[in-house]
């Protein structure tokens, strides 16, 4: 039962890390090299940490939604063929 689905390639993998990479390193450069005070800075760095944060908490939620959605389709489809053999008459009759 432990079927794969969507397999990434390792070449997806990398370019999404390195994506992510490139990107914090220019929203940080970006905050460092801002001509603003100490606290508009912060308040700034805070703000995207915590962007990064969030997107990664909805997309671990989202896709935990799918995956156990999936679960109970499989469990409710079992019931049903269980179901279906009971009320069903054998052949061999």
């Amino acid at each position: 039962m432990s079927e794969r689905f969507n397999e990434h390639t390792l070449a997806w993998q990398n370019f999404s890390i390195a994506s992510f990479v490139v990107a914090a390193s220019m929203m940080g450069g970006g905050i460092f090299f801002m001509e603003a005070g100490l606290a508009a800075k912060g308040f700034f760095a805070m703000s995207a940490i915590m962007l990064v944060h969030t997107s990664v908490t909805i997309t671990k939620t989202l896709r935990d939604n799918a995956e156990t959605m999936r679960l109970v389709n499989k469990i409710e489809d079992a019931r049903t063929e269980k179901l279906l053999m009971e009320v069903t008459p054998s052949q061999s009759d």
